[in-house]
């Protein structure tokens, strides 16, 4: 059940699918006290798990630790920090009692789980504005099933977005790319996807291309397909400011930029230099940029993800000010003694200040409202308006959309990455992680970096992660310009990499049908085991396995030099291992913890009892995988229902997509 409070003067987010009767007085679990701000709080039992937060740090359990939800230009992904790129503010507490919390509050809001005092649920904001829904049920997937119905079904992809992409940023010319395709298809490693950072862009300006790098860009768009490789390009929040360029011209002739008090257009720095911040949260400009996308729909493109979305904000021009007055007093007070350490901090934390997002507004209705009252809508919108805009140009047809920067609400529109993470053994396993909680919060076309955006990655990490990969909706390799190259062709002998990725597309129909059955039915696609077993006190305490689908249990290897790893079976499996020869091996294990051996090259998954999924053979992209004929592994005389469309248009509920295939 779910019950719906209001309190104050709530923003209206439409994270929430449909609209729902607000009871009156205070919900039936915990204590909510109202002042200036609000405070939510729970006395906590010993043994409750506290799951949910989507895009959060550290573990499933968020149990221990103080999260913010205000999203944040945060490329530093270490175990202290309490912001991400994210706001999902989605909890459900599981043990005692059996509820779940969703905050509809846009603006910064502090989750303290236990942090500063053990046993005490804190949630607090500055601002007594909001709307809190309370959803009981009989355990925790029966309140994320509860939640995920009231919120909306999940944006469903094309079928080629399941496909392996390679991505870098500084990619540039042509010959890049056609690098990148020679490399994937000479080696024969599968590809459906190259991407395409800022630098395709002319001088960083949104829906541009670079006028030498890139002339002809239809038909290099053509070029690439008839290989079986769509170009995805990337679109940032900020509009360059020059006049003459026809965005940012209508842009100010409309009042479509985001303003200052006075009514001045925010200037922001951002990758062009100075640049506007359309008001994607109004819905005349929403539109005005959404259209936008369709001048590289027209070329031949069939997808984008969307950056720099929280917005992030290099420096304003009034920060700026404020940092060069601060370091002339401080030079005037003692020319000779510069408090350097000082000098270092504020340099460093003018970017992504909190008083910038208190300098500008959004026309609203044709109220002006403060973006720091809204912050965490802006990605949620800026998605949205490119989702909206494909359903008027082509409103049949499926296109790749995904955003770093979200809210609950752009599950509707697009999938998310998460972000920039680093080549470090520890962001494998936080990847993990993460994925249930995301789907938890309706995010099912999501993924990593895979190999790490930041730093120097090695074989054997990207070997690991994409083994990982193999299992994520959103399967892509993207680095840093000025790190090592990982592209899968970087590490001498190829055939490793062959192997891994051909084993995604071996299993395509299967994570394919189980993803579309999933956002049908407002489930999940990854799952904690102690959603599957809520009996097993071992399933409660593992974060380290998952359950993709309603059939196979994944736990990947994440420690270096690592020969295998433990695992947990909560019910006999079926642990198979893929090889690069295109041969598995198969061994039945019984319920247990097991020590089992993985090797660098092998792609290893169980297969729950009395199950089977289907296979087929590799091929160079999506379009060529032969689904007509297909090997059953699993359990003997297991059934599974596969859900196969053309992956292009949107006849989800066709009963034709559905066929029984049995392993006998």
């Amino acid at each position: 059940m779910i019950s719906k409070y209001a309190y104050g003067d709530p923003f209206h987010t439409e994270a929430a699918a449909e609209e729902m009767e607000v009871r009156e007085g205070m919900p039936e679990f915990g204590e909510m006290e109202i002042k200036e701000g609000f405070t939510f709080s729970y006395r906590m039992a010993a043994e409750d798990i506290v799951y949910g937060l989507g895009e959060a740090n550290r573990g499933l359990n968020k149990r221990n630790y103080c999260y913010i939800s205000n999203c944040t230009d945060e490329p530093n992904h270490t175990e202290e920090k309490r912001s991400l790129y994210a706001a999902h503010n989605f909890i459900i507490i599981s043990g005692r009692e059996n509820f779940g919390l969703f905050f509809d509050y846009p603006s910064k809001l502090v989750f303290d789980i236990g942090y500063s005092e053990e046993e005490l649920l804190k949630v607090s904001g500055d601002y007594a504005d909001l709307y809190l829904y309370v959803i009981t049920g009989e355990n925790a997937y029966d309140i994320v099933r509860q939640f995920r119905k009231m919120i909306g079904r999940s944006y469903i992809p094309p079928k080629f977005a399941f496909g392996f992409g390679q991505s870098r940023w500084g990619y540039k010319t042509k010959e890049d790319y056609r690098s990148v395709a020679k490399g994937y298809r000479k080696n024969h490693i599968p590809m459906d996807m190259i991407y395409m950072d800022i630098d395709y862009m002319q001088d960083f300006k949104d829906f541009t291309l670079h006028e030498e790098n890139l002339k002809d860009f239809p038909e290099f768009v053509r070029e690439m397909k008839e290989q079986g490789i769509r170009l995805i390009p990337i679109i940032d929040a900020g509009v360059k400011v020059e006049q003459g360029y026809s965005v940012y011209d209508e842009g100010v002739e409309n009042g479509y930029f985001c303003k200052r008090e006075d009514g001045s257009d925010f200037i922001a720095a951002v990758w062009p230099g100075d640049t506007h911040f359309p008001d994607v949260l109004n819905a005349e400009a929403r539109k005005w940029f959404g259209d936008h996308y369709r001048i590289l729909i027209d070329q031949g493109i069939e997808g984008f993800w969307n950056d720099m979305n929280e917005p992030a904000i290099f420096y304003s021009r009034e920060g700026m000010e404020e940092l060069k007055a601060m370091i002339r007093k401080l030079a005037e007070e003692d020319p000779d003694t510069l408090p350097i350490g000082e000098l270092q901090r504020q340099v460093l934390e003018i970017a992504n200040h909190p008083e910038d997002y208190r300098r500008f507004y959004h026309n609203i209705d044709g109220k002006m409202v403060r973006h720091d009252r809204v912050h965490n809508l802006y990605g949620y919108n800026m998605t949205r308006a490119a989702a909206e805009a494909f359903t008027r140009i082509d409103p049949d047809k499926r296109f790749l959309m995904f955003s770093r920067s979200s809210y609950i609400g752009m599950h509707r529109y697009g999938g998310i990455w998460t972000g920039d993470n680093k080549s470090w053994w520890s962001h494998i396993l936080l990847n993990l992680k993460m994925m249930p909680s995301l789907n938890m919060c309706g995010f099912l076309y999501t993924g990593a970096d895979l190999g790490g955006f930041g730093d120097d990655a090695t074989r054997d990490l990207v070997l690991r992660w994409m083994a990982l990969g193999v299992f994520t909706p959103l399967m892509r390799n993207h680095s840093a310009e000025g790190t090592r190259r990982q592209e899968a062709y970087q590490f001498g002998d190829t055939e490793d990499f062959r192997g891994i990725v051909e084993t995604r597309y071996r299993l395509l129909p299967y994570l394919y049908s189980e993803y579309m059955k999933a956002a049908l039915n407002d489930d999940m696609y990854f799952r904690p085991l102690s959603f599957v077993y809520p009996d097993d006190t071992f399933a409660r305490g593992v974060e380290d396995q998952m359950m993709v689908g309603d059939e196979i249990m994944i736990a990947p290897v994440y420690t270096q030099n690592a020969k295998g790893r433990y695992v947990y079976l909560p019910e006999e499996m079926l642990f198979v291992k893929f090889r690069k020869d295109g041969e598995y091996s198969e061994e039945y294990l019984p319920k247990g913890h097991h020590y089992v051996e993985i090797a660098i090259d092998e792609v290893p998954l169980f297969i729950r009892k009395g199950r089977c999924i289907p296979l087929v053979k590799a091929a160079q992209c999506m379009e060529e995988l032969d689904t007509e004929h297909m090997e059953i592994i699993g359990f003997e005389n297991a059934r599974y229902t596969l859900y196969e469309d053309d992956g292009i248009h949107k006849d989800y509920d066709d009963p034709a997509n559905y066929r029984v295939l049995i392993w006998e």
